[in-house]
């Protein structure tokens, strides 16, 4: 099994899953998937101030709820902090490594020196080759990594190919601090080695650290992964992506209604694509992904789209799914816990069997909670204006008519049917095109101007709830 694909996901616990860490991740489940292999994740939580157990926990739900969860416990990397300073130690031994006791106040002076020549602040080598008995005293070093000085660092990666780098910018970088910690850097290569990680799929500011990261399984003699550099993810106009673009946590795309399937689909197309296949199901970008297909300039990412995609989902899913995930979204809303807190078997009961015509109209689950509010609005029902100006003298006449009419279909024969069976012979004796007398019947029934089809609703609310609302909008 030494060919089986292992892939990763490492957050930092210092914020939430952001939907850039939630495509990076979709990526690597993808092509672990793909392959046959297997999906890992690892917490890079060794920043200790600023990482949390909410964070965590935040960043395992939205994995959870994504459907991306990694095979096997996730790994912490802090927990192994006594394994990445034993190969630093080991790299020392090898002639690989050596201790640095260059103070802060001489780092600072190399920085300068560097930025007034033009060049890139780098560290100059001076502990590379120099005795450490010349060490001053009651100082604690640092360990840091020899990297050769000439010559290039290639990297052959899936996604953006070969890029070279040039040895003499890649300075002695730090594996131990002087406190005895590791940095990332290092922590990272033994993480992914100890792991058997075999192909390191992650965003491309971290192509640098692949060629810095290279030298260290070189110089421990273990096999360098298999570099794949997804582009970042920019907002529809072209600019880094930011919070106005729609650079929210995972959690905030739940709360605005969105279903992780739809969302696993759009992120799947950031930056990826399958022909001109727009929508497909997740079996089908596993049978189809393959991490080389990855374009290497930015994607865009587009709300709208997102919006369009998700109502074709919300169409397309059973009506039972539907409401399993409407129901696993309420909690995530002030007006969804509301909800919540009065949905008994009646009113469930209500919002099922007006959910066919709810969700033809909504693109989120957000707008579907508000298509619904009008089931269990409290009465007299709040009106928006243009609802309100339907019920003028005329539409008032048609509602005093109409409700008489409806008064005398039973409880028993209540359905979109007989209602409709109704209206259409009030409207014709009264030589009104239907809409004249819907209109108004559903302002009044729903307080907007746009619902579900008016029978439907009428079937919904039943036959006591129409009547009692008809009431409240007539005189007397």
């Amino acid at each position: 099994m030494a060919d089986t694909v292992v892939t990763r996901f490492a957050p930092s616990p210092t914020g939430y899953l952001h939907i850039g860490g939630a495509r990076t991740a979709l990526f690597n489940w993808l092509y672990a998937r793909h392959t046959g292999g297997r999906m890992l994740l690892r917490i890079e939580d060794t920043d200790r101030e600023r990482s949390t157990d909410a964070a965590i926990d935040a960043i395992l739900d939205g994995l959870r709820w994504l459907g991306l969860e990694g095979e096997g416990e996730p790994l912490f990397q802090f927990a192994r902090m006594t394994r990445h300073a034993e190969i630093a130690h080991e790299l020392l031994a090898r002639g690989k490594a050596y201790r640095c006791w260059a103070s802060p106040a001489e780092l600072d002076e190399m920085r300068e020196t560097a930025m007034k020549e033009g060049r890139p602040p780098r560290y100059d080598g001076r502990w590379r080759d120099r005795d450490p008995a010349e060490a001053p005293a009651g100082v604690q070093p640092v360990i840091r990594l020899k990297m050769p000085s000439e010559g290039e660092t290639v990297i052959d990666d899936c996604v953006q190919g070969r890029v070279v780098f040039r040895n003499d910018v890649l300075d002695d970088f730090i594996l131990l601090r002087s406190d005895g910690t590791p940095t990332y850097m290092l922590a990272v290569v033994v993480d992914d080695h100890d792991m058997g990680v075999t192909h390191v799929i992650r965003g491309d500011d971290h192509l640098t650290n692949a060629a810095r990261q290279t030298h260290i399984y070189r110089s421990m003699e273990w096999t360098v992964p298999v570099w794949a550099h997804i582009p970042l993810i920019h907002g529809a106009d072209g600019a880094k992506l930011s919070k106005r673009h729609g650079a929210l946590g995972v959690d905030a795309y739940r709360s605005l209604g969105y279903l992780p399937e739809a969302l696993r689909n759009y992120l799947a197309r950031l930056g990826w694509s399958h022909g001109d296949d727009e929508i497909f199901t997740t079996e089908q970008a596993v049978e189809w992904f393959d991490i080389h297909d990855v374009n290497k300039g930015a994607a865009r990412f587009d709300f709208a789209k997102l919006e369009n995609l998700n109502g074709h989902y919300m169409r397309a899913t059973s009506d039972e799914a539907l409401w399993k995930a409407f129901v696993d979204f309420l909690p995530h809303t002030d007006a969804g816990r509301a909800l919540l807190a009065k949905l008994d078997a009646t009113l469930e009961a209500k919002i099922r069997a007006a959910l066919p015509g709810l969700k033809e109209r909504a693109k989120t689950l957000v707008e579907l909670l508000d298509g619904a509010a009008f089931i269990h609005a409290v009465r007299p029902l709040a009106m928006e204006e243009k609802a309100a100006a339907l019920l003028d003298e005329a539409g008032l006449a048609v509602l005093a008519a109409l409700a008489s009419r409806l008064a005398t279909v039973s409880e028993a024969d209540w359905s979109a049917a007989s209602t409709e069976a109704v209206v259409r012979a009030h409207a014709e004796e009264a030589g009104l095109k239907l809409g004249k007398a819907a209109q108004p019947l559903r302002a009044a029934l729903t307080g907007r101007t746009t619902s579900p089809g008016i029978f439907d609703v009428l079937a919904v609310l039943g036959r006591d709830e129409t009547l009692a609302r008809l009431a409240d909008r007539l005189p007397g």
